[in-house]
């Protein structure tokens, strides 16, 4: 069963991804369709395969455990702090 789907994205997107479709001589649906394919067998593929843990970039690895944060650290609240206290500085 086929079902019509409403997407708003970007005119240069969009114009971009029909420039391709018609180029690949498919339509602009099937592609979509296709890619929500791949999307979805992939996230059954990596949820059924045990996940192995990945490898840090060895700059990255060098920084682990440098900083001890709390648990309940809301790094967030602390950026928008940072950003209020800067920036009304400068009234």
């Amino acid at each position: 069963m086929k079902t019509k789907l409403t997407l708003v994205m970007e005119d240069e997107v969009i114009y971009n991804a029909k420039k391709y479709a018609k180029k690949k001589e498919e339509s602009l649906s099937s592609l979509v369709e296709n890619y929500l394919k791949a999307v979805a067998n992939d996230e059954k593929y990596t949820k059924n395969k045990k996940s192995s843990p990945k490898k840090l970039n060895p700059k990255v690895a060098k920084l682990k455990g440098v900083l001890n944060i709390p648990k309940n650290f809301n790094y967030k609240e602390e950026l928008g702090n940072i950003l209020l206290e800067r920036y009304n500085k400068l009234k």
